[in-house]
C-alpha cells in the first residue's frame, strides 16, 4: 500500500521540474493527481505518462494568479475524483531581477502575483473541500532565498517567498483545529528549468561544487520532502519549515 493511497492531490507547476517529480512520486505512492500548469502540452504529457504507468491523473490549465482558474481546477478535481486532500503550491517564477533600485514595478508585481498571491488563491480555493472532509495537507514551496537577504539580486523573489512562509504559518494556526495542516519547504539551488534559464552553466556547476554535499539538488530531492509532508507520517506536523538545500547554510 502506497503512502498516499486513497488521497487526491493538486500540484501546481507540475508540467516540469519539481512539480513533475512530485506528481509522478505521488502517483507511485497511490495518490490520484491533478497536474495543474499553464503549459498545456507538457502537462498533458505528464498526465499521459502517469496514466500509462497505471496511475490516475488529470490535467487542468491553471494560471495561479487567476481566481477563475483556481475555481475551475478545484471543480474539475472534485468532479473527477470526488475529494481533495492535498494541495502543493509549487508553481513559481524567477525573472532574474536585480537590486531594489534597479528592478521595475512590473517585475515586482509579477513575482508577487505568482509566488505569493498564487498560493493564497490556491489555499482559499482548496479550503472548502478540505473543511468538508475535516482534513487536509497544504504544502507551500518557498525558497532559502526567502530566509536571507540577497546582495546581488532576487530581491522580489526572496521577498515573495518570505511572505509565503509567513502566510503558511498563519494558515497552519488558523486551521489546525479543523484537521488541516500547512507546512513550507525551502529548497536550495535545484537543477530545474528555472535555474538553468537564469544561471549560466559554469556558475551552476560552481554553486553545486561549493555546497557541503557537493552537488545541486535534483527535483526528486524536493519531491521526497513534499511526500513526507503530504503523508500521514507527518500527521503531527504543522506550521513547520523544512530546508532541503544541500547544507547551504550550515
Amino acid at each position: 500500500m502506497g503512502r498516499l493511497e486513497g488521497k487526491v492531490a493538486i500540484i501546481t507547476g507540475a508540467a516540469q521540474g519539481q512539480g513533475e517529480a512530485e506528481a509522478k512520486l505521488f502517483s507511485h505512492e497511490g495518490a490520484n493527481v491533478v497536474v495543474a500548469d499553464i503549459l498545456d502540452k507538457e502537462g498533458n504529457t505528464v498526465v499521459s505518462e502517469i496514466n500509462s504507468s497505471g496511475g490516475q491523473a488529470l490535467f487542468t490549465h491553471l494560471d495561479v494568479s487567476r481566481t477563475e482558474d483556481w475555481e475551475k481546477a478545484v471543480a474539475a478535481t472534485l468532479s473527477t475524483f470526488g475529494q481533495l486532500d492535498i494541495l502543493v503550491n509549487n508553481a513559481a517564477i524567477w525573472l532574474g531581477e536585480g537590486k531594489a533600485g534597479e528592478m521595475s514595478e512590473e517585475e515586482w508585481d509579477k513575482m508577487f502575483a505568482i509566488n505569493a498571491k498564487g498560493p493564497f488563491l490556491g489555499t482559499k480555493a482548496a479550503l472548502p473541500a478540505m473543511l468538508e472532509r475535516g482534513s487536509g495537507s497544504i504544502i507551500n514551496i518557498a525558497s532559502v532565498s526567502g530566509l536571507h537577504g540577497s546582495k546581488g539580486g532576487a530581491t522580489a523573489y526572496g521577498a515573495a517567498k518570505a511572505a509565503l512562509t509567513n502566510f503558511t504559518r498563519s494558515t497552519a494556526g488558523q486551521y489546525a483545529d479543523k484537521g488541516i495542516r500547512a507546512n513550507v519547504i525551502h529548497p536550495g539551488p535545484v537543477n530545474t528549468e528555472m535555474l538553468r534559464g537564469g544561471v549560466e552553466e559554469d556558475r551552476r556547476t560552481a554553486i553545486g561544487e561549493n555546497l557541503p554535499l557537493g552537488r545541486l539538488g535534483l527535483p526528486i530531492d524536493i519531491a521526497y520532502g513534499v511526500l513526507y509532508l503530504a503523508s500521514e507520517e507527518s500527521s503531527w506536523v504543522t506550521g513547520s519549515e523544512l530546508r532541503i538545500d544541500g547544507g547551504l547554510y550550515i
